[in-house]
């Protein structure tokens, strides 16, 4: 999506009763997305728009205190959770208050379990359905499809993620970047953590590899959503050079292979191409127990990111995979590399090769499993 300025975006929340949701996405903490969303936020106050804050989280930065200046702020909600007392972001008196816009920080958070919405996402979902429109900001890590990725090269694991389908609702979305060098500068200068921390944070987190690796996540990010966005509007408009058949792919899960890993590589395939995703797991009996809930889990992951998930039941996992990609009209699959040994291959065939002979003018994608 295109950078908008405040007046557009101004614009765009007077024509629809529904609110507008903005944004703000960086590689890493520090680099300004909240100062940025604040400064936008006063630009529309000053053209006439009733702006208040739901939540700004400032970790104590002086220049993003200093931002806040005169901005009305809903008060938080204190919630006494296992005997100590919590603020959250307090949702029914945003929605008391009905400003035209508000902000709210840190979209990632995960609420005090007794709040209404397990994910403050949710809360932003229910304010904008509600005809207040939003301005957010969430870094690059969280978005649950890249939560291998940022693993692997970081060695963080994130555990508060977003579903990559609230980018897909967002109206604009805005990177904001600055060098490597001048964010690794604002930490030294204690602009970022407290001195405490920042010959750690430099170490690990903001060392140049990880961030030159954020940052161009969170650039083809958003380049990836301006793409879609851009298929979207030439659909709707009809226009001519959209042609040829659509991609579908199909990743085989399996119980011993890193079912997750594969489930996320299939997604950022399916986003990349425009395609459906499907996800298939063939069992050879009943389950329960510890496998019951693993099937479960990876449902709950492709709901989030709007697969396909099927369940079948056979002795031979290469027949019916053969046949749900026939039906379905795969054209890229998608399997974790086999735990067989190679004298059960020789006996038993190789689930691959059986695939391969089974469908024509499919690819086939065999994944190692990295934890090897």
């Amino acid at each position: 999506m295109s950078q908008k300025t405040p007046d557009q975006f101004l614009k765009e929340i007077e024509r629809t009763n529904k609110g507008r949701f903005k944004i703000y996405i960086g590689a890493a903490p520090g680099v300004g997305k909240t100062y940025q969303m604040l400064r936008d936020a006063h630009e529309m106050r000053e053209s006439g728009i009733d702006v208040a804050i739901g939540l700004v989280e400032t970790y104590g930065r002086k220049g993003t205190i200093e931002q806040i200046g005169d901005l009305e702020i809903i008060p938080l909600k204190e919630i006494n959770y296992k005997n100590v007392a919590l603020k959250e972001m307090d949702l029914d008196a945003i929605l008391k208050r009905n400003p035209k816009l508000v902000i709210v920080d840190e979209l990632a958070h995960t609420n005090v379990p007794t709040s209404k919405n397990q994910k403050r996402y949710q809360d932003v979902l229910e304010i904008i359905e509600n005809g207040i429109s939003v301005m957010t900001a969430v870094n690059i890590q969280h978005i649950e499809s890249l939560n291998d990725y940022v693993n692997r090269m970081t060695e963080i694991k994130v555990r508060e993620t977003i579903p990559d389908s609230i980018l897909d609702l967002a109206d604009e979305v805005e990177v904001i970047d600055i060098s490597i060098d001048a964010l690794r500068e604002r930490l030294r200068q204690g602009k970022i953590y407290n001195k405490d921390k920042i010959e750690t944070a430099l170490n690990n987190f903001f060392r140049v590899g990880n961030l030159t690796a954020l940052r161009e996540l969170s650039l083809r990010e958003v380049a990836n959503e301006v793409d879609e966005h851009l298929m979207e509007y030439k659909n709707s408009k009809s226009i001519e050079g959209l042609i040829g058949a659509q991609e579908k792919i199909l990743v085989c899960v399996n119980l011993n292979f890193n079912a997750e890993y594969l489930i996320r590589r299939g997604f950022r395939l399916s986003k990349m191409l425009k395609a459906p995703l499907f996800i298939l797991y063939v069992k050879n009996g009943e389950y329960t127990g510890e496998k019951l809930k693993k099937l479960d889990d990876l449902s709950q992951l492709c709901i989030k990111f709007g697969a396909e998930f099927k369940v079948i039941t056979a002795i031979d996992p290469s027949l019916p995979i053969i046949e749900y990609a026939k039906e379905n009209g795969i054209t890229q699959v998608i399997i974790g590399q086999s735990a067989r040994t190679r004298t059960h291959e020789i006996i038993r065939g190789s689930i691959v090769r059986k695939i391969m002979r089974g469908i024509k003018y499919v690819d086939v994608l065999v994944v190692a499993d990295p934890r090897v």
